[in-house]
Protein backbone atom coordinates (compact mmCIF):
# COMPACT_ATOMS: atom_id res chain seq x y z
CA UNK A 1 0.00 0.00 0.00
CA UNK A 2 1.37 3.44 -0.94
CA UNK A 3 1.92 6.02 1.78
CA UNK A 4 -0.56 8.38 0.11
CA UNK A 5 -3.25 5.71 0.06
CA UNK A 6 -2.57 4.93 3.72
CA UNK A 7 -2.86 8.59 4.63
CA UNK A 8 -6.03 9.01 2.59
CA UNK A 9 -7.67 6.08 4.33
CA UNK A 10 -6.82 7.62 7.70
CA UNK A 11 -8.44 10.90 6.67
CA UNK A 12 -11.66 9.54 5.11
CA UNK A 13 -14.68 11.64 5.97
CA UNK A 14 -16.54 8.75 7.60
CA UNK A 15 -13.62 8.23 9.95
CA UNK A 16 -13.57 11.89 10.85
CA UNK A 17 -17.28 11.87 11.63
CA UNK A 18 -16.94 8.89 13.94
CA UNK A 19 -13.71 10.23 15.51
CA UNK A 20 -12.35 6.68 15.36
CA UNK A 21 -9.14 7.40 13.50
CA UNK A 22 -7.55 9.13 16.46
CA UNK A 23 -6.85 6.07 18.61
CA UNK A 24 -7.97 4.86 22.01
CA UNK A 25 -6.68 7.79 24.05
CA UNK A 26 -8.52 10.33 21.94
CA UNK A 27 -11.78 8.41 22.20
CA UNK A 28 -11.37 8.24 25.98
CA UNK A 29 -10.76 11.97 26.01
CA UNK A 30 -13.87 12.59 23.95
CA UNK A 31 -16.21 10.60 26.18
CA UNK A 32 -14.89 12.25 29.34
CA UNK A 33 -14.56 15.83 28.21
CA UNK A 34 -17.95 16.31 26.54
CA UNK A 35 -19.88 15.01 29.54
CA UNK A 36 -21.04 18.49 30.57
CA UNK A 37 -21.51 19.87 27.05
CA UNK A 38 -23.91 19.19 24.25
CA UNK A 39 -22.47 17.19 21.39
CA UNK A 40 -21.01 19.45 18.65
CA UNK A 41 -22.77 19.54 15.34
CA UNK A 42 -21.25 18.10 12.19
CA UNK A 43 -18.40 20.34 11.04
CA UNK A 44 -20.68 22.35 8.74
CA UNK A 45 -22.98 22.12 5.78
CA UNK A 46 -20.11 23.03 3.43
CA UNK A 47 -19.64 20.30 0.88
CA UNK A 48 -16.40 18.28 1.12
CA UNK A 49 -15.67 18.49 -2.63
CA UNK A 50 -12.85 20.40 -4.29
CA UNK A 51 -15.07 21.45 -7.18
CA UNK A 52 -17.25 23.50 -4.82
CA UNK A 53 -14.39 25.94 -4.15
CA UNK A 54 -12.94 28.48 -6.53
CA UNK A 55 -9.34 28.96 -5.46
CA UNK A 56 -8.32 32.60 -5.70
CA UNK A 57 -5.11 34.25 -4.54
CA UNK A 58 -2.39 32.40 -2.65
CA UNK A 59 -2.12 34.33 0.61
CA UNK A 60 0.32 32.25 2.60
CA UNK A 61 2.56 29.24 3.09
CA UNK A 62 3.33 27.19 6.17
CA UNK A 63 3.80 23.83 7.90
CA UNK A 64 7.37 23.26 6.73
CA UNK A 65 6.37 24.71 3.32
CA UNK A 66 4.02 21.77 2.75
CA UNK A 67 0.92 23.92 3.15
CA UNK A 68 -0.46 26.46 0.70
CA UNK A 69 -3.13 28.88 1.94
CA UNK A 70 -5.65 30.14 -0.59
CA UNK A 71 -8.37 32.72 -0.44
CA UNK A 72 -11.31 30.91 -2.03
CA UNK A 73 -14.96 31.36 -2.87
CA UNK A 74 -17.48 28.71 -1.87
CA UNK A 75 -19.48 28.46 -5.10
CA UNK A 76 -22.90 27.39 -3.71
CA UNK A 77 -23.19 30.54 -1.55
CA UNK A 78 -20.50 32.89 -2.87
CA UNK A 79 -18.99 33.15 0.65
CA UNK A 80 -15.26 33.83 0.90
CA UNK A 81 -13.29 31.27 2.89
CA UNK A 82 -9.70 30.28 3.54
CA UNK A 83 -8.50 26.93 2.20
CA UNK A 84 -5.38 25.28 3.56
CA UNK A 85 -4.02 22.67 1.17
CA UNK A 86 -1.44 20.30 2.68
CA UNK A 87 0.64 18.03 0.45
CA UNK A 88 0.17 14.65 2.14
CA UNK A 89 2.65 12.83 -0.09
CA UNK A 90 5.44 14.94 1.39
CA UNK A 91 4.27 14.58 5.02
CA UNK A 92 6.04 12.27 7.44
CA UNK A 93 4.09 9.87 9.66
CA UNK A 94 4.65 12.27 12.57
CA UNK A 95 3.20 15.17 10.58
CA UNK A 96 0.14 13.12 9.65
CA UNK A 97 -0.45 12.26 13.30
CA UNK A 98 -0.03 15.93 14.20
CA UNK A 99 -2.64 16.94 11.60
CA UNK A 100 -5.01 14.24 12.85
CA UNK A 101 -4.85 15.70 16.33
CA UNK A 102 -5.77 19.15 15.01
CA UNK A 103 -8.72 17.81 13.04
CA UNK A 104 -9.93 15.75 15.98
CA UNK A 105 -9.99 18.85 18.16
CA UNK A 106 -11.71 20.90 15.46
CA UNK A 107 -14.46 18.27 15.28
CA UNK A 108 -14.79 17.98 19.04
CA UNK A 109 -14.93 21.71 19.78
CA UNK A 110 -17.96 23.86 19.03
CA UNK A 111 -17.84 27.36 20.50
CA UNK A 112 -18.52 30.85 19.07
CA UNK A 113 -15.06 32.09 20.12
CA UNK A 114 -13.12 29.22 18.50
CA UNK A 115 -12.35 29.52 14.80
CA UNK A 116 -14.85 27.33 12.90
CA UNK A 117 -13.67 24.63 10.51
CA UNK A 118 -16.18 24.52 7.66
CA UNK A 119 -15.04 21.34 5.87
CA UNK A 120 -12.16 18.86 5.73
CA UNK A 121 -11.53 16.39 2.93
CA UNK A 122 -8.96 14.74 0.66
CA UNK A 123 -8.56 16.10 -2.88
CA UNK A 124 -6.02 14.23 -5.00
CA UNK A 125 -2.87 14.12 -2.86
CA UNK A 126 -3.87 17.03 -0.64
CA UNK A 127 -5.69 17.50 2.63
CA UNK A 128 -8.04 20.49 2.31
CA UNK A 129 -9.06 22.35 5.47
CA UNK A 130 -11.68 25.04 4.94
CA UNK A 131 -12.15 27.80 7.52
CA UNK A 132 -13.97 31.11 7.58
CA UNK A 133 -12.03 34.09 6.24
CA UNK A 134 -11.31 36.50 9.11
CA UNK A 135 -11.49 39.91 7.47
CA UNK A 136 -9.70 41.88 10.22
CA UNK A 137 -6.87 39.37 10.25
CA UNK A 138 -5.17 38.55 13.53
CA UNK A 139 -4.52 40.78 16.52
CA UNK A 140 -0.83 40.55 15.61
CA UNK A 141 -1.62 41.96 12.16
CA UNK A 142 -3.41 44.88 13.81
CA UNK A 143 -0.57 45.83 16.18
CA UNK A 144 1.96 45.28 13.42
CA UNK A 145 0.30 47.62 10.93
CA UNK A 146 -1.92 50.12 12.77
CA UNK A 147 -1.48 49.97 16.55
CA UNK A 148 2.29 49.72 16.73
CA UNK A 149 2.51 51.11 20.27
CA UNK A 150 -0.44 49.09 21.49
CA UNK A 151 -4.22 49.05 21.34
CA UNK A 152 -6.65 50.90 23.57
CA UNK A 153 -7.50 49.26 26.88
CA UNK A 154 -11.17 48.87 25.94
CA UNK A 155 -10.34 47.12 22.65
CA UNK A 156 -8.01 44.76 24.53
CA UNK A 157 -10.76 44.04 27.07
CA UNK A 158 -13.13 42.93 24.31
CA UNK A 159 -10.45 40.80 22.67
CA UNK A 160 -9.28 39.09 25.87
CA UNK A 161 -12.85 38.45 26.96
CA UNK A 162 -13.37 36.44 23.78
CA UNK A 163 -10.08 34.58 24.33
CA UNK A 164 -10.96 33.69 27.93
CA UNK A 165 -14.41 32.45 26.91
CA UNK A 166 -12.72 30.14 24.40
CA UNK A 167 -10.16 28.98 26.97
CA UNK A 168 -12.83 28.37 29.61
CA UNK A 169 -14.55 26.04 27.14
CA UNK A 170 -11.30 24.35 26.06
CA UNK A 171 -10.25 23.74 29.67
CA UNK A 172 -13.65 22.31 30.60
CA UNK A 173 -13.30 19.98 27.64
CA UNK A 174 -10.12 18.64 29.23
CA UNK A 175 -7.54 20.32 27.00
CA UNK A 176 -4.66 22.75 27.35
CA UNK A 177 -4.29 25.18 24.41
CA UNK A 178 -0.52 25.85 24.72
CA UNK A 179 -0.36 28.47 21.98
CA UNK A 180 -2.25 31.58 23.11
CA UNK A 181 -0.75 34.63 21.41
CA UNK A 182 -1.85 37.61 19.30
CA UNK A 183 -1.34 35.84 15.97
CA UNK A 184 -3.79 33.14 17.07
CA UNK A 185 -6.53 35.66 17.86
CA UNK A 186 -8.57 36.25 14.71
CA UNK A 187 -11.29 38.84 14.22
CA UNK A 188 -14.14 38.43 11.76
CA UNK A 189 -15.90 41.04 9.65
CA UNK A 190 -18.56 41.56 12.30
CA UNK A 191 -16.04 41.91 15.13
CA UNK A 192 -16.26 38.38 16.53
CA UNK A 193 -13.09 37.27 18.33
CA UNK A 194 -11.98 33.70 17.56
CA UNK A 195 -9.10 31.74 19.05
CA UNK A 196 -7.14 29.56 16.63
CA UNK A 197 -3.90 27.54 16.96
CA UNK A 198 -5.73 24.28 17.68
CA UNK A 199 -2.75 22.29 16.43
CA UNK A 200 -1.00 22.69 19.77
CA UNK A 201 -3.94 21.59 21.95
CA UNK A 202 -3.19 18.70 24.31
CA UNK A 203 -5.73 16.49 26.11
CA UNK A 204 -5.37 16.09 29.86
CA UNK A 205 -7.58 12.99 29.79
CA UNK A 206 -5.91 9.59 30.05
CA UNK A 207 -7.74 6.27 30.43
CA UNK A 208 -10.98 8.12 31.04
CA UNK A 209 -9.61 10.28 33.85
CA UNK A 210 -8.44 13.87 33.95
CA UNK A 211 -4.76 14.10 34.85
CA UNK A 212 -3.57 16.68 37.36
CA UNK A 213 -0.63 17.58 35.10
CA UNK A 214 0.88 16.79 31.72
CA UNK A 215 4.52 16.81 30.62
CA UNK A 216 4.49 16.84 26.82
CA UNK A 217 6.42 19.74 25.28
CA UNK A 218 4.56 21.38 22.35
CA UNK A 219 5.85 20.28 18.94
CA UNK A 220 6.88 22.91 16.39
CA UNK A 221 6.81 25.46 19.23
CA UNK A 222 9.89 27.58 18.48
CA UNK A 223 7.71 30.57 17.53
CA UNK A 224 5.64 30.43 20.71
CA UNK A 225 8.42 30.31 23.34
CA UNK A 226 7.94 33.92 24.62
CA UNK A 227 4.32 33.13 25.48
CA UNK A 228 4.92 29.80 27.24
CA UNK A 229 4.73 29.67 31.02
CA UNK A 230 7.78 28.94 33.21
CA UNK A 231 6.45 25.49 34.12
CA UNK A 232 6.02 24.48 30.46
CA UNK A 233 9.54 25.64 29.63
CA UNK A 234 11.04 24.08 32.74
CA UNK A 235 9.94 20.53 31.80
CA UNK A 236 10.28 19.02 35.25
CA UNK A 237 8.44 16.20 37.01
CA UNK A 238 5.72 18.55 38.27
CA UNK A 239 4.52 19.17 34.72
CA UNK A 240 1.86 21.77 33.92
CA UNK A 241 -1.89 22.17 33.55
CA UNK A 242 -4.49 24.57 32.14
CA UNK A 243 -3.11 27.40 34.31
CA UNK A 244 -0.18 27.56 31.87
CA UNK A 245 -2.60 29.08 29.34
CA UNK A 246 -3.45 31.82 31.83
CA UNK A 247 0.20 32.89 31.92
CA UNK A 248 0.08 33.08 28.10
CA UNK A 249 -2.99 35.32 28.36
CA UNK A 250 -0.96 37.70 30.53
CA UNK A 251 1.89 37.78 28.02
CA UNK A 252 -0.64 38.37 25.22
CA UNK A 253 -2.21 41.24 27.18
CA UNK A 254 1.24 42.90 27.34
CA UNK A 255 1.73 42.19 23.64
CA UNK A 256 -1.54 43.91 22.71
CA UNK A 257 -1.00 46.84 25.07
CA UNK A 258 2.70 47.51 24.36
CA UNK A 259 2.73 46.69 20.65
CA UNK A 260 5.32 43.92 21.03
CA UNK A 261 5.70 40.72 22.99
CA UNK A 262 7.79 40.65 26.19
CA UNK A 263 11.07 38.70 25.96
CA UNK A 264 11.16 39.56 22.25
CA UNK A 265 14.42 38.51 20.53
CA UNK A 266 15.79 37.12 23.81
CA UNK A 267 17.78 33.86 23.51
CA UNK A 268 15.74 30.87 24.68
CA UNK A 269 18.08 30.05 27.58
CA UNK A 270 18.06 33.61 28.89
CA UNK A 271 14.27 33.74 28.51
CA UNK A 272 13.91 30.58 30.59
CA UNK A 273 16.19 31.95 33.31
CA UNK A 274 14.32 35.26 33.39
CA UNK A 275 10.97 33.50 33.81
CA UNK A 276 12.23 31.02 36.40
CA UNK A 277 13.84 33.84 38.37
CA UNK A 278 10.50 35.62 38.56
CA UNK A 279 11.00 38.40 36.02
CA UNK A 280 7.47 39.71 35.42
CA UNK A 281 6.52 41.61 32.26
CA UNK A 282 4.29 44.64 32.69
CA UNK A 283 2.13 47.15 30.86
CA UNK A 284 4.14 50.17 29.72
CA UNK A 285 2.52 53.40 30.89
CA UNK A 286 3.00 56.32 33.29
CA UNK A 287 2.87 54.00 36.30
CA UNK A 288 5.70 51.72 35.14
CA UNK A 289 8.01 54.14 33.26
CA UNK A 290 9.89 56.86 35.19
CA UNK A 291 8.51 60.35 34.54
CA UNK A 292 11.83 61.67 33.20
CA UNK A 293 11.86 59.02 30.50
CA UNK A 294 8.35 59.92 29.39
CA UNK A 295 9.66 63.35 28.31
CA UNK A 296 11.74 61.62 25.63
CA UNK A 297 10.62 59.86 22.45
CA UNK A 298 12.00 56.34 22.08
CA UNK A 299 12.94 54.64 18.86
CA UNK A 300 10.33 51.92 18.62
CA UNK A 301 12.89 49.34 17.55
CA UNK A 302 14.79 49.93 20.81
CA UNK A 303 11.76 50.22 23.05
CA UNK A 304 11.41 48.41 26.35
CA UNK A 305 10.62 44.73 25.73
CA UNK A 306 7.86 44.94 28.30
CA UNK A 307 9.81 43.69 31.31
CA UNK A 308 9.83 45.34 34.70
CA UNK A 309 13.08 47.21 34.04
CA UNK A 310 12.85 50.82 32.90
CA UNK A 311 13.48 51.94 29.35
CA UNK A 312 17.17 51.92 28.37
CA UNK A 313 18.56 55.41 28.05
CA UNK A 314 20.42 54.44 24.90
CA UNK A 315 17.13 53.89 23.12
CA UNK A 316 15.85 57.41 23.70
CA UNK A 317 16.34 60.77 22.09
CA UNK A 318 15.36 64.18 23.51
CA UNK A 319 12.00 65.40 22.34
CA UNK A 320 11.54 68.87 20.94
CA UNK A 321 8.65 70.91 19.68
CA UNK A 322 8.39 68.87 16.51
CA UNK A 323 8.66 65.47 18.15
CA UNK A 324 5.57 63.45 19.00
CA UNK A 325 4.80 62.73 22.65
CA UNK A 326 6.14 59.55 24.16
CA UNK A 327 3.98 56.67 22.88
CA UNK A 328 3.68 55.23 26.38
CA UNK A 329 2.60 58.52 27.96
CA UNK A 330 -0.73 56.98 28.86
CA UNK A 331 -2.26 55.44 31.95
CA UNK A 332 -3.91 52.05 31.99
CA UNK A 333 -6.45 51.40 34.72
CA UNK A 334 -5.45 49.70 37.99
CA UNK A 335 -7.89 46.95 36.98
CA UNK A 336 -5.86 46.20 33.82
CA UNK A 337 -2.58 46.12 35.76
CA UNK A 338 -4.17 43.83 38.35
CA UNK A 339 -5.46 41.51 35.62
CA UNK A 340 -2.00 41.15 34.06
CA UNK A 341 -0.32 40.65 37.44
CA UNK A 342 -2.72 37.83 38.33
CA UNK A 343 -2.15 36.09 35.01
CA UNK A 344 1.65 36.28 35.31
CA UNK A 345 2.03 34.84 38.80
CA UNK A 346 5.10 32.61 38.92
CA UNK A 347 3.20 29.86 40.72
CA UNK A 348 0.42 28.27 38.62
CA UNK A 349 -1.65 27.75 41.78
CA UNK A 350 -1.69 31.51 42.35
CA UNK A 351 -3.21 32.21 38.92
CA UNK A 352 -7.02 32.37 38.60
CA UNK A 353 -8.68 30.05 36.10
CA UNK A 354 -10.36 31.36 32.95
CA UNK A 355 -13.83 31.33 34.49
CA UNK A 356 -12.70 33.41 37.47
CA UNK A 357 -10.85 35.89 35.26
CA UNK A 358 -13.99 36.51 33.21
CA UNK A 359 -15.45 38.07 36.35
CA UNK A 360 -12.40 40.30 36.93
CA UNK A 361 -13.07 44.02 37.39
CA UNK A 362 -11.03 44.66 34.20
CA UNK A 363 -14.05 43.52 32.15
CA UNK A 364 -16.55 45.77 33.94
CA UNK A 365 -15.80 48.46 31.35
CA UNK A 366 -17.44 46.33 28.65
CA UNK A 367 -20.96 47.65 28.04
CA UNK A 368 -21.81 46.32 24.57
CA UNK A 369 -21.42 43.22 22.48
CA UNK A 370 -18.02 42.83 20.82
CA UNK A 371 -19.72 42.72 17.41
CA UNK A 372 -21.08 46.22 18.06
CA UNK A 373 -18.12 47.83 19.79
CA UNK A 374 -14.96 46.26 18.37
CA UNK A 375 -15.29 47.52 14.77
CA UNK A 376 -15.57 51.05 16.16
CA UNK A 377 -12.58 50.60 18.47
CA UNK A 378 -10.42 49.26 15.62
CA UNK A 379 -10.91 52.31 13.39
CA UNK A 380 -9.36 53.42 11.09
CA UNK A 381 -8.82 49.74 10.30
CA UNK A 382 -11.58 48.32 8.12
CA UNK A 383 -12.29 44.66 7.38
CA UNK A 384 -11.20 43.31 4.02
CA UNK A 385 -14.43 42.83 2.13
CA UNK A 386 -13.45 43.66 -1.44
CA UNK A 387 -11.61 41.12 -3.59
CA UNK A 388 -11.71 42.79 -6.99
CA UNK A 389 -8.75 41.79 -9.10
CA UNK A 390 -8.28 38.46 -7.36
CA UNK A 391 -7.96 35.81 -10.05
CA UNK A 392 -8.35 32.04 -9.73
CA UNK A 393 -5.00 30.49 -8.76
CA UNK A 394 -3.30 33.87 -8.99
CA UNK A 395 0.29 32.79 -8.34
CA UNK A 396 1.41 36.38 -8.00
CA UNK A 397 0.20 35.93 -4.41
CA UNK A 398 -1.89 38.49 -2.59
CA UNK A 399 -1.01 41.44 -4.78
CA UNK A 400 -4.18 41.07 -6.80
CA UNK A 401 -6.20 41.82 -3.69
CA UNK A 402 -6.82 45.06 -1.90
CA UNK A 403 -3.65 46.60 -0.56
CA UNK A 404 -4.09 45.91 3.16
CA UNK A 405 -4.45 42.16 2.59
CA UNK A 406 -0.76 42.21 1.74
CA UNK A 407 0.05 42.92 5.39
CA UNK A 408 -1.70 39.84 6.78
CA UNK A 409 0.68 37.25 8.25
CA UNK A 410 -1.62 34.40 7.25
CA UNK A 411 1.02 31.67 7.59
CA UNK A 412 1.17 32.39 11.31
CA UNK A 413 -2.59 32.30 11.90
CA UNK A 414 -2.73 28.47 12.05
CA UNK A 415 -6.46 29.05 11.71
Amino acid sequence: MSFLRWVSEKFIVEGLRDLELFGENANEASSESIASFSKPEVMSSFLPEGGCYELLAIIGKGFEDLMTVNLARYKPTGEYVTVRRINLEACSNEMVTFLQGELHVSKLFSHPNIVPYRATFIADNELWVVTSFMAYGSAKDLIGTHFMDGMSELAIAYILQGVLKALDYIHHMGYVHRSVKASHILISTDGKVCLSGLRSNLSMISHGRRQRAVHDFPKYSIKVLPWLSPEVLQQNLQGYDAKSDIYSVGITACELANGHVPFKDMPATQMLLEKLNGTVPCLLDTSTIPAEELTMSPSRSLANPGLSDSLPAGGLRPSNGDSPSHPYHRTFSPHFHSFVEQCLQRSPDARPNASTLLNHSFFKQIKRRASEALPELLRPVAPITSFEGSQPQDHSGIFGLVTNLEDLEVDDWEF
